[in-house]
């Protein structure tokens, strides 16, 4: 190679390798049931804001809450209180609370089930019902498949599904979308997921004749459903307060949020707080 390849070659590598300035980086890591939220969100930001960069990664509530206090990450994603974790220090985070999101058991097609009351979806987990035909369903063993310890997802399902009872060991999975896979292609499969990873793959239960829905979850007739939090330490960078406040704009949330399946705080009829209690808000939040 010539001299003037060389020099070709030694100026491109120089461009590539980012000899201008470095580029603005936040890290969001964390639940999985937020993450198709947050992935939207920052491509639209850096869609606007050249040259900023937002990485968004799962890996459970757990994870984020996790990585976030020990200051490895910038926003740890979350869909429990930072106080409903062990080892986590909520009053070292500063809580952003972003949006509402409903949990849903989900079926195999197979099973010909789709509703259930709370007693059986608890007998289920319980491992006290065995076949799909004492439901009024297929003659199909039942197969739980459950999410891993780290999942926020798993916390709120078991909280405020199955009033915390005990569940069966079982097959368990570390994201929603895996989770669906399994069961959309596992015939006897049940599980549960965030409203925004459900499709055609698999049937969402109804619950006590209830559906799962932005209405049924904003008055709390649908009472599976958990806060969406984006925790930062108190000394965030202005990057990620700046996106943080993208993601709670009006017109990203009219845009976004509504189009995936996630419910702005502000249109809740309820709150609820780290107990589980839930209190009516007067008016709305609007």
């Amino acid at each position: 190679m010539n001299v003037k390849k060389w020099g070709m070659l030694l100026a491109l590598v120089f461009v590539l390798g980012g000899c201008g300035a470095k580029p603005d980086s936040t890290t969001a890591v964390g639940s999985t049931a937020i993450q198709p939220l947050i992935e939207a969100v920052a491509h639209d930001f850096m869609q606007v804001n050249k040259g900023k960069v937002i990485n968004v990664q799962g890996g459970g509530s757990g994870t984020g809450l996790s990585q976030v206090q020990a200051g490895a990450v910038e926003i740890g994603n979350s869909d429990v209180f930072a106080e409903e974790k062990k080892g986590i220090d909520g009053d070292k985070l500063i809580d952003h609370k972003v949006a509402v999101v409903g949990t849903v058991p989900v079926a195999n097609k197979e099973n010909g089930v789709s509703s259930l009351t709370t007693e059986e979806l608890r007998a289920i987990f319980a491992g006290q019902l065995k076949n799909w035909k004492e439901l009024g369903g297929n003659d199909l063993p039942i197969l739980v498949v459950n999410r891993t310890e780290g999942s926020g997802t798993r916390v709120n399902f078991e909280k405020y599904g199955l009033a915390n009872q005990e569940v069966i060991p079982s097959q368990e999975q570390e994201a929603n979308g895996m989770t669906r896979e399994i069961v959309g292609q596992t015939p006897g499969a049940i599980s549960y997921m965030a409203i925004p990873y459900i499709n055609e793959q698999v049937v969402p239960l109804k619950v006590d004749g209830v559906e799962a829905s932005t209405e049924t979850i904003k008055t709390n007739k649908w009472k599976i459903w958990s806060y969406e939090h984006m925790y930062t330490q108190k000394d965030a960078s202005e990057q990620t307060k700046e996106f943080i406040e993208y993601v709670l704009s009006k017109p990203i949330q009219e845009k976004v949020f509504k189009k995936l399946g996630y419910i702005p705080i502000s249109e809740m009829e309820v709150e609820r707080d780290q107990t589980g209690e839930v209190m009516p808000i007067a008016g709305g939040q609007n």
